[in-house]
């Protein structure tokens, strides 16, 4: 409600007993904007409910002011006023406002009635109006559709009326367009009619014509016309030729058209070279325009062929000798001082970059000058890869004959390859140099693999000649090693001598790693000069192959050197073994030579494992390139690889079978060296002992232990050289061998139980020591010898009680009861049918 009408409500408020009388002013304005209901109430209630007032109040300003607040509008306090209440007792009233609000709310309900009515009212006119305009506003659209489908229609009318009049004029400027065309023709046909006429008159006759064919400044006018006549002439001659020419007048018509064909070629060729003529002389000025007018009048001869070439042959570095000269100076150096392939590398690289560089610049001449750039480009840079690059590349390259191969001392034939390799390579960069400055169509990777194809077609067969050759001079550089170490070392004896020589013909892992060095070498440029898959396999298959065959020689021949050793080391043995019947100055002697004889096996049988283990190494270097070279290149074609493995196993094999051999003469040597200390240092008393009193020794008879001690020390480089598998089998043979070498010794000796004992405390230090062979098979044999040497120390009665366990050793064990010292006289032959029938 509007503050305006407060006043009366505040009378109403004054005077309660007559609100009923007073009309409530509600307005519509009230509710409008942000309405709301509590706002409207405590307009309505604040008069007659001062007490809502103040509690609005008090909520507002705080419970500071409660004393303050407690005064009342009409300026009585409240506690006054309830002091007052309660004197009068029940006589008056608790809520003596409740009618004043009745009557209040009652008259608020009537007048928001009315003010609804009014509101209805109001909305109803408003729709009404709201109508009236609706159907104004459609009547104006319907008005406006109809006047816009009017306007539509006369806009089609109009545009068909445009087109067909734009038609029309259309085909009147063709019919005038063709009708000029037509009188171009013709009065170009009259010319030219007229210019024929002037070629027909007489055969080599050209001083009567007309101007135009003498005038340079309309050079490119009489070209064209002349190009012109001359075709039309070559055609109708051709056409003559083709029907019957049996009339008179045909005839005349051909023989004159051929005397003007014949006086036009004249025209053009003289007119051609004076053009020609005019753009050298352009040329040498740098008058680039001049040179545009003339190459563009050249074009209509043959396409301006003649023009290009001419403009290509005249350039400096084709047509002048001491430009070539320079190029085999900077690549070769003087008098070809500098042939080696870094220097022929370096020396490409600045000529490659100054043709590239010359081409360039002449690239810039030819797009300003010439109509067809391209075309001049593409003969151009031909014309540099078969002229001048072909020139360079056949003083570098002179193919080597296959059956007198080039010395070493000259660089043999990989000084040969791998000048090939720069030159391809180097030159294969310019190609790309040039197609990046440009070459038109000209294919120029295609013309650069050309220029190599007389030396790439026997490549293969160059590439496994030189590396024979290189196999072939380090062998023999090997070998004068070898042989000056031999000499230096001076003369010593024949078995010494023989150790010496063996160890400076060793096998070497350095030498095999250059073996590798090599092929990995010739297999990039496998890879260089092989662009296809199939062609890259086959030629890398090869160059393996060649590998393989020079490892497998060298670790063959090494292994055989090796083996040879040995084999003179048994040939040592052999002629210092001892008889009998012998002085003692013979003996001494004897015995001294087996010594030396033995170290010379000693020492044979350490440098064979040094050689077996060298050729191990050398193996997995060959495997290791092959799996991280060789794989990926044959792995694309089908087989290839599978082959190459087979191949290298096969090839490998060789080399196997020459360490086998050299390692059953190892054993050999070991176990005739066994033997010897054996028979020379085993003595009887060591397994018969008198029974003196004397308390038995229990250390290991001298024999034993020189045994052990060489064995020890020699196996020393098997455990080194072996690995593995090899290792293993090797260690369980000469367990073998060691154990029936022992049983077959031990035969020769008579026992008594404290000789048992002592054979027993052998027993032990050979099963120690055979232990570190790390094979379970000859552990359990010296564990049964050790039980089967038991028999030598328990009383006859008792012996039947050592096989309840191990029944399997009776047989061996019999030959050791027939060793007893008692073996006659307590009559073991008799008990042994008993203890052991199933030896018979």
């Amino acid at each position: 409600m509007k503050n305006s009408r407060d006043g009366p409500r505040n009378d109403r408020s004054a005077k309660s007993s007559s609100v009923s009388s007073l009309p409530l002013i509600l307005d519509i304005e009230d509710f409008k904007g942000d309405f709301s209901f509590d706002a409207l109430f405590g307009n309505l209630v604040n008069d007659l409910l001062p007490s809502f007032q103040e509690e609005e109040t008090d909520s507002a300003e705080g419970h500071g002011n409660i004393i303050a607040n407690d005064v009342l509008p009409n300026g009585t306090l409240r506690a006054s006023a309830d002091a007052a209440k309660s004197a009068q007792g029940l006589s008056t009233p608790l809520f003596p406002e409740v009618d004043a609000l009745l009557t209040l709310f009652k008259d608020s309900c009537r007048e928001l009635v009315d003010l609804r009515k009014q509101v209805d009212g109001r909305l109803c006119d408003l729709k009404k109006e709201v109508s009236i305009q609706d159907s104004k506003h459609r009547k104006t659209l319907a008005e406006l559709e109809k006047g816009v489908d009017g306007l539509f229609g006369s806009f089609a009318r109009l545009d068909s009326r445009i087109s067909s009049v734009g038609q029309t004029a259309a085909k009147i400027g063709d019919h005038l367009q063709n009708a000029d065309a037509q009188r171009e023709t013709a009065s170009q046909t009259i010319d030219l009619i007229k210019y024929l006429m002037e070629f027909n008159s007489s055969p080599g006759d050209l001083m009567e014509l007309s101007p135009l064919f003498s005038d340079d400044s309309r050079v490119a006018e009489a070209a064209s016309i002349a190009q012109k006549l001359r075709s039309f002439a070559e055609e109708d001659i051709g056409r003559q030729g083709i029907a019957v020419s049996s009339e008179a007048g045909n005839a005349t018509a051909s023989r004159g058209l051929e005397v003007a064909v014949a006086n036009l070629q004249d025209y053009c060729n003289e007119l051609e070279n004076r053009l020609l003529a005019r753009f050298d002389a352009a040329s040498q000025r740098r008058e680039l325009s001049t040179m545009g007018e003339c190459a563009k009048i050249l074009s209509q001869f043959n396409r301006g062929t003649s023009a290009m070439q001419h403009y290509v042959a005249t350039r400096p570095m084709f047509i002048d000798v001491e430009v070539m000269n320079a190029d085999t100076r900077l690549v070769l150096g003087e008098h070809n001082s500098q042939v080696s392939p870094s220097n022929v590398a370096r020396g490409l690289s600045s000529l490659y970059k100054e043709i590239t560089d010359t081409v360039r610049k002449e690239a810039a001449t030819i797009i300003a000058v010439f109509p067809s750039p391209n075309d001049v480009m593409s003969i151009l840079v031909q014309r540099v890869l078969e002229q001048r690059v072909t020139a360079l590349l056949d003083k570098i390259l002179v193919k080597p004959s296959l059956v007198n191969l080039p010395p070493m001392e000259e660089g043999g034939l990989l000084l040969y390859l791998r000048m090939l390799a720069v030159a391809y390579e180097k030159t294969q960069e310019l190609a790309r140099d040039l197609r990046s400055v440009g070459c038109g169509d000209l294919d120029v990777e295609g013309l650069t693999e050309s220029l190599f194809s007389s030396h790439k077609d026997e490549y293969p067969e160059h590439e496994q000649a030189s590396l024979g050759q290189l196999y072939k001079a380090k062998m023999e550089e090997v070998r004068a090693e070898s042989q000056q170490l031999s000499e230096s070392t001076g003369t010593i004896g024949r078995s010494k001598g023989a150790s010496v020589a063996s160890s400076h013909q060793q096998i070497s892992v350095t030498v095999v790693t250059e073996f590798v060095r090599w092929n990995e070498e010739s297999i990039s440029r496998c890879t260089l000069f092989s662009s296809q898959p199939a062609t890259l396999a086959a030629n890398v298959k090869t160059v393996f192959t060649c590998l393989l065959d020079q490892v497998t020689q060298y670790l063959t021949e090494g292994l055989d050197r090796a083996r040879d050793s040995l084999t003179e080391a048994a040939a040592l043995r052999e002629r210092f073994v001892l008889g009998t019947n012998l002085s003692r100055r013979v003996a001494a002697a004897a015995a001294s030579a087996a010594e030396a004889a033995a170290a010379a096996g000693e020492s044979s049988f350490r440098s064979f494992m040094v050689a077996v283990q060298r050729s191990g190494s050398s193996v997995a270097i060959v495997q290791q390139y092959f799996a991280n070279s060789i794989s990926r290149l044959l792995l694309p074609v089908d087989g290839a690889h599978s082959a190459a493995c087979e191949e290298m196993a096969t090839a490998m094999s060789g080399a196997e079978s020459a360490a086998y051999k050299g390692l059953q003469l190892c054993i050999e040597t070991v176990m005739a060296e066994v033997e010897r200390l054996l028979s020379a240092e085993q003595k009887t008393t060591d397994y018969r002992s008198p029974d003196d009193g004397i308390a038995p020794d229990h250390r290991p008879t001298n024999a034993c232990s020189r045994v052990v001690a060489y064995l020890s020390r020699v196996l020393e480089a098997a455990f080194t050289g072996l690995e593995s598998q090899n290792k293993q089998a090797f260690l369980t043979e000469l367990g073998n061998r060691l154990y029936k070498g022992l049983l077959n010794h031990w035969q020769k000796f008579t026992f008594n139980p404290s000789g048992g004992l002592r054979l027993k405390r052998d027993i032990t230090e050979y099963g120690e020591f055979v232990r570190s062979f790390n094979a379970p098979s000859i552990d359990e044999k010296f564990e049964t010898l050790g039980i089967m040497a038991n028999v030598f120390i328990v009383a006859p009665e008792s012996l039947s009680t050592l096989f309840e366990g191990t029944p399997s050793i009776r047989k061996d064990a019999q030959r050791f009861i027939q060793l007893r010292e008692d073996y006659k006289s307590a009559k073991l032959a008799a008990r042994l049918s008993s203890l052991l029938p199933s030896s018979n």
